[in-house]
């Protein structure tokens, strides 16, 4: 399979990097990362509302720019190279992912026209306490209330969970499978924490239903198990999250290179020493092979938005392009520390925000051995 960015995807591509190179520099990373809010309200209102990144793949009947995969993953990972801190990934690639897999026509026409323009913020919440990422992870309970429902419980890890306007949460309906559901961020019952982690460039929350009622409209779809669309909905959240993985492993190669360049040691640059060069070669075949498993995966995902045939594929897809993106940017966030002798993890170094990305990153919607199993099973291995 030949694979090649088509002339508009690939102004986006350059207009992002334009972009981003600009507004999330590094002193601009570190003024958000060091509020509990983790995004400036400016830039968010400008990559929303001027660059129209939020509306990326809305179909334009929904006010959308009516763009797919393809081009979510390439604003992804050019997002991976400047550590982005808004809510891109939760509202875009998660929330909206999921109205887009879970609800019917008439309520994506009554929700999505606010988040394509920025105006509403959206996120997405599944998982309990436990280390399953797929939809059997759900511990948060839902029962039905009159002419409405019930939540009750908890849904951890929740990506921005706790500045973000409209909750897309999914809970277990005892017996009958997996209900979604669009939670107002003031709704009665909810309580939201912020929780402090080791990537401070973004921001996780747990939330807390205490009882929360909900009107029957809350309810997205038909009453009917939603565990197909919201798996399909984490597959491609999945993909997006290799994509920006993929950028970081490009940038920390960039970034030591640059350094070695410029680091001399017994009278000359670090960057002639052998060990040094067979180092950034590994890096360089790590992040070339790790790149294409990232857009491979994105063809798929463009096909599985669409209802084509090799969108069958979108779990072996998803689960190959995180394990490779996960190790990749692990390993080259590790090499570049490594080449810059050590100091890289001081905090002087922009390379350690980087190496705490792609750790975290790496855990997050299941950690290599998690997405290998899951091929296995997949195969029937």
């Amino acid at each position: 399979m030949e694979f090649r960015f088509t002339d508009e995807q690939q102004m986006i591509r350059e207009s992002a990097e334009a972009f981003l190179r600009e507004q999330s520099d590094p002193a601009a990373v570190r003024r958000a990362m060091a509020t509990e809010q983790g995004f400036e309200a400016a830039l968010w209102d400008e990559l929303a509302g001027g660059m129209g990144w939020s509306a990326m793949h809305i179909p334009e009947e929904f006010g959308g720019l009516g763009l797919g995969a393809v081009e979510l993953v390439a604003l992804m990972e050019e997002m991976g190279k400047r550590l982005l801190c808004a809510p891109f990934f939760s509202s875009v690639c998660l929330g909206t992912t999921a109205i887009l897999c879970a609800a019917t026509n008439a309520q994506k026409a009554a929700i999505l026209p606010d988040i394509a323009a920025g105006s509403v913020r959206a996120t997405l919440g599944w998982m309990g306490e436990g280390r399953d990422w797929s939809p059997a992870g759900t511990s948060l309970a839902c029962t039905r209330h009159g002419d409405g429902w019930r939540l009750q419980g908890e849904s951890h890890y929740v990506v921005d969970g706790h500045t973000a306007d409209l909750l897309v949460l999914a809970a277990r309906l005892p017996g009958e499978g997996i209900r979604v559901f669009a939670v107002p961020a003031g709704t009665a019952g909810l309580s939201r924490e912020w929780l402090p982690t080791m990537d401070q460039t973004r921001k996780l929350s747990k939330l807390s239903l205490d009882g929360v009622q909900l009107g029957s409209d809350a309810l997205l779809g038909l009453d009917q198990d939603a565990a197909e669309a919201l798996q399909k909905t984490l597959d491609i959240a999945t993909i997006a999250l290799a994509a920006e993985q993929s950028g970081v492993a490009q940038q920390v190669l960039e970034m030591a290179v640059a350094y070695t360049k410029e680091r001399h040691q017994f009278g000359r640059a670090i960057a002639s020493f052998q060990a040094i060069k067979h180092k950034a070669a590994d890096m360089m075949l790590k992040a070339e092979a790790s790149r294409s498993a990232a857009y491979y995966a994105a063809c798929v995902a463009d096909e599985a938005l669409r209802g084509g045939a090799a969108g069958a594929e979108l779990a072996q897809a998803a689960s190959l392009a995180k394990a490779s993106c996960s190790e990749t940017a692990f390993f080259n966030a590790g090499s570049a520390i490594q080449m810059y002798g050590g100091v890289g993890f001081t905090w002087e170094y922009d390379v350690h925000l980087y190496f705490k990305r792609a750790r975290a990153s790496e855990a997050f919607l299941g950690a290599p051995a998690w997405h290998r199993e899951r091929i296995a099973q997949e195969l029937g291995l």
